[in-house]
C-alpha cells in the first residue's frame, strides 16, 4: 500500500512565495512508487487541496482530511515545506501533534524557539567551539534604544526582526545616525528586534538531517556575495551571489564545523532537515552561529539541494529518507 502524504505549502507571511516554489520542486522529486502525494495549501482561513483540474477542495480541520470523489482521504504523514508561519514557527506542528499525524520537520517547541533568533542563541551559546555575536534583544521601539545600543555594542551592527525569515526588514548600520531608521524598518516586521555586532568573516550555510537513526552533516556551502550581506535580493536573484559547494575550508575547519553543527542539531532537538548559517571569522577562524532554519528552501537552486547532490545522493532518496524517518 502506498502511503498517502500531504505536501503542505502556502503560509501566512511573505515567504509563502518561496514555499510554493519549494513545494513544486519537492512534488517533482517525491517517489511516486512509494507515496501518493496531495498538495495542501494553507492560507489564513483557507486550507485546501487543488485537484489536477484546478478544483479547490476544502480541508476538514477536525482530522485534516479531504473529500475526493465522495471518498474521505486521511493522510499517513505530512511533508512540511511551509516556510515562516504557521509551518516553521511550531503552530502547525502543534496542530498535527494534537490530531496525531507525523510530519517531516521539528516539533512544536523546537520550531517555536528556533523562530526566535535571540532565544536560539541563548540555548546554543555554551556549545564548545561555538561563538555568538554580542547582541541586544529589544521588545519595543522606544527613544532610549539608540543610546543604549551605542553604549553597549560596537558599530557596525546588524538590525533584524527577531522572528523574520528571508532577511526581510534587515539592515546593516555603520553610522549612529542610520540606527533609528533601521530600528523602524525592523519593528515594522516584528515586535521584537535583535541588534548584534557585525562579525567579519567568511559566510557559510550547512544542511544537517537525521534519517535511519543517523545524523548526517552535509558539505557546507560558502556564500560569496557582491552585496554587503545575504539579503532577500541576494538570496533570490541569480548572479548576485556566488555559492560554492563544498565551501572552501581546511580539514580542521570541516571537522570542527561538523562537530558544532551536529551538537546544535541535538541540543535544539531538531528533526528532519535543517540549515545552519554561520561565519568563520577572519583572522581567528572562530565559528560564529548566525541562525538556524528548520524548514529550509527546497527549490532547484536551494543550498540543501546543492549539498545533497554534493554527497552523491539523489534528491528523491533524500526526501524518501526524511519521510521514512517520521514514521520511526
Amino acid at each position: 500500500m502506498k502511503k498517502k502524504i500531504a505536501l503542505v505549502t502556502g503560509g501566512y507571511t511573505g515567504e509563502s512565495v518561496i514555499s510554493l516554489k519549494s513545494a513544486t520542486e519537492v512534488a517533482k522529486s517525491l517517489d511516486r512508487e512509494k507515496y501518493t502525494v496531495f498538495k495542501i495549501l494553507i492560507y489564513p482561513g483557507d486550507w485546501y487541496h487543488e485537484t489536477e483540474s484546478g478544483e479547490k477542495i476544502s480541508v476538514d480541520l477536525n482530522d485534516f482530511s479531504i473529500l475526493l470523489n465522495d471518498q474521505k482521504i486521511t493522510f499517513d504523514g505530512v511533508f512540511n515545506i511551509l516556510h515562516g508561519s504557521p509551518g516553521e514557527d511550531g503552530k502547525l506542528a502543534g496542530y498535527f501533534d494534537m490530531i496525531g499525524i507525523p510530519y517531516t520537520t521539528c516539533d512544536a517547541l523546537t520550531s517555536a524557539i528556533t523562530m526566535n533568533k535571540g532565544y536560539t542563541k541563548a540555548i546554543v551559546q555554551d556549545i564548545p567551539e561555538l561563538y555568538v555575536a554580542k547582541s541586544l534583544q529589544l521588545f519595543e521601539n522606544t527613544g532610549e534604544n539608540t543610546a543604549k545600543i551605542l553604549k553597549e555594542l560596537r558599530l557596525p551592527l546588524f538590525v533584524k526582526p527577531n522572528n523574520g525569515g528571508s532577511s526581510i526588514g534587515m539592515s546593516k548600520v555603520k553610522n549612529p545616525e542610520e540606527l533609528q531608521e533601521a530600528l523602524d524598518k525592523a519593528f515594522a516586521e516584528d515586535n521584537q528586534v535583535l541588534v548584534e555586532e557585525f562579525v567579519s568573516g567568511r559566510e557559510f550555510s550547512i544542511g544537517v538531517f537525521k534519517a535511519a537513526g543517523t545524523t548526517t552533516v552535509l558539505p557546507a556551502t560558502e556564500i560569496v556575495s557582491s552585496k554587503e550581506f545575504f539579503d532577500f535580493e541576494a538570496k533570490y536573484t541569480p548572479g548576485i551571489t556566488e555559492e560554492i559547494t563544498p565551501g572552501r575550508m581546511s580539514e580542521e575547519e570541516v571537522e570542527r564545523v561538523k562537530r558544532v553543527v551536529a551538537t546544535v542539531y541535538q541540543k535544539l532537538n531538531c528533526k528532519g532537515a535543517v540549515r545552519v548559517d554561520y561565519f568563520l571569522e577572519f583572522e581567528t577562524n572562530k565559528f560564529y552561529f548566525i541562525e538556524i532554519n528548520t524548514v529550509p528552501g527546497q527549490t532547484e537552486t536551494s543550498l540543501i539541494t546543492q549539498q545533497v547532490r554534493a554527497i552523491g545522493m539523489e534528491i528523491k532518496d533524500f526526501y524518501t529518507a526524511l519521510i521514512e524517518e517520521m514514521f520511526h
